[in-house]
């Protein structure tokens, strides 16, 4: 990160993909940091969110937000300090919650900014636990899922930023919770860190068998955030009454067809019917930000007794984010994916 000081590096989309981002889709360029006007602020990022949502951005398919122009930098929050500022409610040096995307510099009138303070003592948590990720895995599971004492809550992708939350606090709500992750590591750091019940490799053939042995009382709520072979395995086991939060289906987000094999949406909505299931997706902005409040001051306090444990995957470099969030979409990645692109002034 020894970048000349003067000029400005940021990644665009340079073309929209078919199918998994490749290189190509991405281009890094270079110009001059923009400059304040009165009543503006320049942004220094320090650090980069990577996430799943971002791959809906660089399609242009209908959907809850519209896509990323070619040729314009990929969104995405960042936590900025405020390096230069000519507006009276922010200073040189303090820091910042913004969405200012895939650059190092940009310049904001503060409307869209939220104070992180002078001295944050982890400013990154800002774009996990305490951000985007731990709300959604919040109010997902406390207000669509409702979890009670002795309830069966499966979570997919049980180590990322929102499963590895959701997990641990069905845990506090006296749930059985049972988690779906990529590889033994990860299965491993889900029991013993995260504290899950059960742990279950999505990559072992046997993988829905498995599921039902680790169910057997069945599955009263399932965080959605995976689909395919996950959902599959699921579906046979929820009970009369089961909630399904969906916040994502990121196995679904590079596919530019139908999966193969036959219709099972006739299986799929005789089911919901049947048993009486709730399924029920969100945008966790759109629909809770009125919450967020509530849910910072939970955090907090949960975070500093204790009983949340959180990970992140910190990558240096702008230069590093394409490869860094096609690993994303592959699951390469274990905890909450960070890029710090810039030093702290």
């Amino acid at each position: 990160m020894g970048q000349n000081e003067n000029i400005n590096r940021r990644i665009v989309l340079a073309s929209r993909p078919k199918g998994a981002p490749s290189q190509d889709n991405f281009r890094l360029e270079e110009i001059a940091i923009p400059m304040t006007g009165e009543g503006e602020v320049l942004l220094r990022s320090i650090y980069l969110s990577l996430d799943p949502y971002m791959r809906g951005r660089m399609s242009d398919a209908p959907s809850y937000a519209p896509p990323v122009d070619v040729n314009s930098v990929m969104v995405g929050a960042t936590v900025c300090q405020i390096e230069d500022s000519r507006n009276p409610n922010f200073e040189r040096g303090e820091w910042v919650l913004a969405y200012s995307g895939w650059q190092l510099y940009s310049v904001s009138d503060g409307s869209d900014l939220t104070k992180l303070g002078k001295n944050p003592e982890k400013p990154s948590f800002a774009l996990g636990i305490l951000g985007m990720p731990g709300f959604t895995a919040y109010m997902g599971l406390l207000d669509i899922g409702k979890p009670k004492p002795g309830d069966t809550l499966v979570v997919a992708a049980a180590t990322g930023p929102v499963g590895a939350t959701v997990g641990q606090i069905g845990k506090l709500k006296g749930c059985r919770a049972v988690g779906v992750a990529g590889g033994p590591e990860k299965c491993r750091y889900a029991k013993e860190t995260l504290g899950f019940d059960e742990c279950l490799d999505h990559k072992d053939p046997d993988f829905a068998d498995m599921l039902k042995q680790a169910c057997p009382d069945g599955i009263d709520i399932y965080y959605e955030n995976v689909g395919g072979k996950v959902f599959d395995g699921v579906l046979p086991l929820l009970n009369v009454g089961a909630r399904i939060p969906v916040c994502g289906l990121v196995s679904r987000y590079n596919a530019t067809k139908l999966p193969d094999g036959p219709d099972r949406l006739s299986l799929l909505m005789g089911t919901i019917l049947v048993k009486r299931i709730k399924v029920q997706g969100f945008i966790i902005f759109d629909d809770y930000g009125h919450r967020y409040d509530e849910f910072a001051r939970d955090m907090t306090e949960m975070l500093g007794t204790g009983k949340i444990h959180y990970r992140e995957q910190i990558v240096e470099g702008l230069e590093s984010a394409p490869q860094a969030f096609m690993g994303l979409l592959e699951g390469k990645n274990f905890g909450k994916l960070v890029i710090k692109v810039n030093n702290e002034l």
